[in-house]
């Protein structure tokens, strides 16, 4: 079983930036890739970021791109979101997500183990 535990959301203005950190215990770090999905009220869950168990693979969704930053500190056990020039479509509950193989995807059935979730509110 993994536990997953994120921190880092908030209130930012637009352009501003934040950063996500999910800390992750019960399992070996580097076997887990690991997601980053969001929810917006009124919409179904999507997919925002991956990276692979050994942090050497990467891929974000493209409304992301050249704003969000996906990493990893394997000797935290640790994955972090940066997230940078926010917009109100940002708004949602992010989450934070493990796969027991160090392999990414960025389909949300492939994730088995999900964090509480940590609200990213972005005003204009």
């Amino acid at each position: 079983q993994v536990q997953l535990v994120e921190s880092g959301g908030g209130l930012v203005q637009a352009g501003g930036s934040l950063r996500l950190s999910c800390a992750a215990s019960g399992r070996t770090f580097n076997t887990l890739a690991m997601g980053w999905f969001r929810q917006a009220p009124g919409k179904e869950r999507e997919f925002v970021a991956t990276i692979g168990g050994s942090g050497g693979t990467t891929y974000l969704t493209d409304s992301v791109k050249g704003r969000f930053t996906i990493s990893r500190d394997n000797a935290k056990n640790t994955v972090y979101l940066q997230m940078n020039s926010l917009k109100p479509e940002d708004t949602a509950v992010y989450y934070c997500a493990a796969r027991a193989t160090p392999y990414t995807s960025d389909s949300y059935s492939s994730y088995p183990y999900w964090g509480q979730g940590t609200q990213v509110t972005v005003s204009s």
